[in-house]
């Protein structure tokens, strides 16, 4: 299915109104586009350094490209919000040779988007963050506290408030994008009621499983007019060693042209350590991801 039928079938079949443009994009250098050789990160918080510029020498030796790094926390104000921290994290990738692929706002699963006021600063500051940073992407996490499911009212407030932020985000090149728990046309539903080129979906291949969506189905629906990055995950197993069918997840991201950062998040076992999991995950997606 190419681009523009994907995305007439898409609207066709949710019955939405007031679309707007959809062009394709891809973030970053076409170098990969030509190989489907994709740049392999972390999350910050998945490798035990939360907003930590730590985290960046930690990458390294596990053999990273880059990082998804978090704004901060509760605790801490969201601390690269403040120039001195960001410079702290410019030169830790610096040093590391480890890039700064995108960000998250992870402390949404705990002071819900769709209620708490604070969270809108939040945002708006994180756009000038990444820009900071260079990078295109923030998550916005909606887990736990923040949950969208069977939630209309808190749908519309996130939808009200995205409409609020996003002319910034276009504005300064930085894309939104939505993770949570919800099917890829409830995804697309509040993308397209936000009328914005900037919000996307963050796609997540162990929380769509688990959920009992089928993945492949959905990252074809959605495509690269929507997924901006994805989490390449399990819960409690190494990669290829879970529910998630990494071979068909490989030729799906083909299919679609699907060409940025493959980030590695969980893919833990039960009772095992980070690190070597995490050198095993990275060898695995380059064996598969890169052949």
């Amino acid at each position: 299915m190419d681009n523009l039928n994907r995305r007439d079938f898409i609207r066709n079949g949710l019955l939405l109104a007031g679309a707007g443009s959809l062009a394709s994009f891809h973030f970053r250098d076409p170098v990969y586009s030509s190989s489907f050789a994709y740049p392999i990160g972390a999350c910050d918080w998945s490798i035990g350094k939360t907003s930590d510029p730590d985290a960046f020498r930690l990458a390294r030796e596990i053999g990273l490209d880059g990082l998804q790094v978090s704004l901060g926390t509760v605790k801490n104000n969201m601390h690269l919000r403040q120039p001195q921290i960001q410079q702290e994290f410019l030169a830790a990738a610096r040093a590391s040779g480890v890039r700064i692929g995108s960000m998250a706002i992870g402390e949404l699963n705990n002071v819900p988007y769709k209620s708490e006021s604070i969270t809108q600063e939040w945002v708006h500051d994180c756009i000038d963050v990444a820009e900071a940073l260079g990078c295109e992407v923030i998550l916005l996490a909606f887990f736990h506290h923040g949950d969208l499911r069977d939630d209309p009212a808190g749908k519309a407030e996130v939808i009200r408030k995205l409409r609020e932020v996003a002319p910034k985000a276009e504005k300064q090149g930085i894309y939104l994008a939505i993770e949570s728990w919800l099917s890829a046309e409830e995804h697309v539903e509040i993308i397209e009621s936000v009328g914005s080129s900037h919000v996307r979906v963050y796609y997540d291949v162990a929380n769509a499983t688990e959920m009992g969506y089928d993945i492949y189905r959905e990252m074809k629906l959605l495509g690269t007019e929507y997924i901006c990055e994805i989490h390449m995950k399990e819960n409690g197993q190494l990669l290829g060693q879970g529910k998630v069918d990494f071979k068909r997840v490989r030729e799906t991201l083909k299919d679609i042209g699907y060409q940025d950062w493959l980030v590695i998040e969980g893919a833990v076992p039960s009772g095992g350590q980070m690190f070597p999991a995490y050198i095993e995950n990275r060898r695995f997606l380059a064996q598969l991801m890169n052949a």
